[in-house]
């Protein structure tokens, strides 16, 4: 098999919404049968749950992840750290998921797949959303960040350094300029309803790393949860498209629901040929593996990419 006609091959992608401690040893058995080639967590894996990120920092499968806000939970703010169950002068839980992660925690960092032909570069970690630089000693003191600006830097310079021209964006928050209704990507759905809580480092990175010649089919995160705090008659939307990249918000939450006796989790699916995403849907699987439902969220049947 020649190299181009591996790299042309259809890659099948699982996306791990916010997982808030609802990962078991069930889920890896899932990823199995689903047979996926690749699997991206968004963060969120719980409030500085090092036991989480073990079992995943285990999974046999090529990974790559990115932390949440709720992975700095009792560090990163005055409040989040009176609140601390732990002795922070004896311990660092933080740091024990990013050791713990090593090479697959590609935050202002990139992971290369060569076997797969792309690079996921890794938004600003530990992100709580929106246009206001918060927690800024916690950013200076673990990664030497001081603005946006310094964070676009980062993020622009793993892309660059990246050994492939196909780049996959990974963050916990999306990027600013998806919307500014609450139902958007990374809308506000909390009084007052509005308003666009997208990071605008990480907007700044793509739109730069595109403008050096970067081809990016997608763009995945979290955060902003699918169903909507103001209203229970609608979800939030899951897909944008916009120059020819893939916008996916894969925080369906809670992912594991009990339904009567059987025990039902959902997996965010992309599948991605010739450099060009071509399906994403929001699978459920019974306890069993075998698929209970299967919702299509997108799909490019076209040269001309148009969410469904």
């Amino acid at each position: 098999m020649t190299s181009q006609i591996m790299y042309d091959r259809l890659i099948k992608i699982a996306v791990v919404g916010d997982i808030h401690d609802q990962w078991e040893a069930e889920d890896g058995i899932a990823l199995q049968h689903l047979d996926v080639d690749l699997v991206l967590f968004v963060g969120d894996f719980g409030n500085e749950s090092v036991e989480v990120v073990r079992a995943i920092a285990a999974l046999e499968i090529p990974k790559a992840a990115v932390f949440g806000n709720h992975d700095a939970w009792y560090t990163a703010t005055d409040w989040g750290r009176k609140k601390c169950p732990y002795n922070r002068e004896q311990e660092d839980w933080v740091q024990q998921q990013i050791d713990l992660l090593g090479e697959s925690h590609v935050g202002y960092q990139k992971c290369d797949f060569p076997e797969f032909n792309l690079s996921v570069v890794g938004g600003r970690p530990f992100s709580w959303g929106g246009a206001t630089w918060k927690n800024a000693n916690f950013y200076q003191e673990r990664f030497g960040v001081t603005s946006f600006a310094e964070s676009t830097a980062l993020m622009v310079a793993a892309a660059k350094s990246a050994q492939h021209d196909n780049i996959i964006f990974l963050g916990h928050n999306g990027p600013f300029g998806l919307g500014d209704r609450a139902e958007d990507p990374c809308g506000k759905d909390w009084q007052p309803l509005g308003g666009d809580f997208g990071d605008p480092d990480f907007a700044d990175a793509i739109a730069q790393t595109r403008a050096a010649g970067k081809n990016i089919p997608l763009v995945t995160f979290g955060h902003m949860h699918h169903k909507l705090r103001h209203t229970h008659q609608q979800l939030r939307k899951a897909i944008a498209v916009a120059k020819r990249t893939v916008y996916l918000n894969a925080a369906s939450v809670p992912r594991i629901v009990q339904v009567e006796s059987d025990r039902q989790r959902n997996f965010s699916l992309v599948y991605l040929q010739d450099s060009t995403v071509t399906q994403v849907s929001l699978v459920w699987l019974h306890q069993n593996y075998k698929i209970a439902s299967e919702q299509i969220l997108y799909q490019n049947s076209s040269s001309l990419m148009q969410p469904v």
